[in-house]
């Protein structure tokens, strides 16, 4: 049972104005516990300008310039994933409140608000600890935004026409050269997203594992590959563009060729807010539909 007063930090979806429609519920929740809110400056614009919340909702942070108890990130898995990259090494617990579709991430339904703050207050909650990925070159690169990825790191062409060359080594020994329009390196967390839609493994949470996963690879002889998450990745990227993009979760940065791309495990995790009982491949069952019968879906 917590007696303290709580902190929360508040990020979301400033796209579309249906992924906040929660967000007064869950202020006013918190400010029947007496909780201190703090509120991401341009989701607390975004919110002021679609009449969403009063000027007396919570107060503003900019960038990483905030602490807190818990993290709420109101949306979907992808404003999830940027929440992750700005609590960053903080290892705040996040709390993901699905204002999307599918929500492996972002779990919590709108229905389950206010008991999901209930039990942070009851301390009736786990902590999924995930590993991350950590991305640096060899090069000044700039890449856009969090150097982190909870979910992948994917290299990829920029263009329409030829694939590119991936000189790929793992902890010093040369792997293989991947002639494909890209390679994804996921962690477990990212395993369900583009590393599974493009035949990679499911690999459950707490596996101390990345796998390797090519984007339509010119020679069939390729497959997904599983490495230990200690093991450090070398890649380097031959283009006939002479250049190729570095998606961090997402988040896409243009590379020269010839740059060197280093990855490794992160040193901080980051902290999944999780409702006790809660299973994972209860979650799996659920989110993949296994199980069900596609003639009354």
């Amino acid at each position: 049972m917590t007696s303290g007063k709580l902190r929360f930090a508040i990020f979301g979806n400033t796209y579309q104005v249906k992924k906040s429609s929660s967000i007064q519920k869950i202020i006013s929740c918190l400010s029947r516990y007496g909780a201190e809110v703090y509120i991401d400056r341009e989701y607390y614009t975004f919110l002021m300008d679609t009449g969403m919340v009063g000027t007396s909702s919570g107060r503003m942070f900019d960038g990483d310039g905030f602490d807190a108890d818990f993290v709420i990130s109101m949306g979907g898995d992808g404003t999830f994933l940027k929440a992750a990259g700005r609590v960053g090494d903080k290892e705040i617990p996040i709390v993901g409140v699905n204002m999307g579709r599918l929500g492996f991430l972002a779990d919590v339904c709108p229905a389950e608000i206010e008991e999901c703050i209930r039990s942070l207050y009851s301390g009736d909650y786990m902590i999924d600890s995930r590993k991350a990925i950590h991305v640096s070159a060899d090069a000044d690169v700039a890449f856009n935004g969090s150097v982190y990825a909870l979910n992948d790191v994917a290299i990829l062409k920029r263009d329409s026409a030829s694939m590119i060359s991936i000189h790929t080594s793992i902890g010093g020994e040369y792997l293989t050269t991947y002639q494909a329009d890209g390679l994804i390196v996921s962690t477990p967390t990212g395993s369900t997203a583009y590393s599974l839609s493009n035949g990679g493994p499911i690999i459950v949470p707490g596996t101390n594992v990345f796998a390797l996963t090519a984007v339509a690879p010119h020679s069939l002889n390729t497959r997904p590959i599983v490495i230990p998450d200690s093991a450090e990745i070398r890649l380097d990227v031959e283009s006939r563009s002479h250049s190729f993009l570095v998606a961090i979760d997402g988040r896409s940065t243009k590379c020269k060729e010839g740059t060197s791309l280093i990855l490794r495990r992160a040193s901080y995790n980051v902290n999944i807010v999780k409702r006790s009982g809660q299973k994972y491949f209860s979650t799996i069952r659920e989110k993949m539909m296994w199980g069900a019968d596609s003639r009354n879906i």
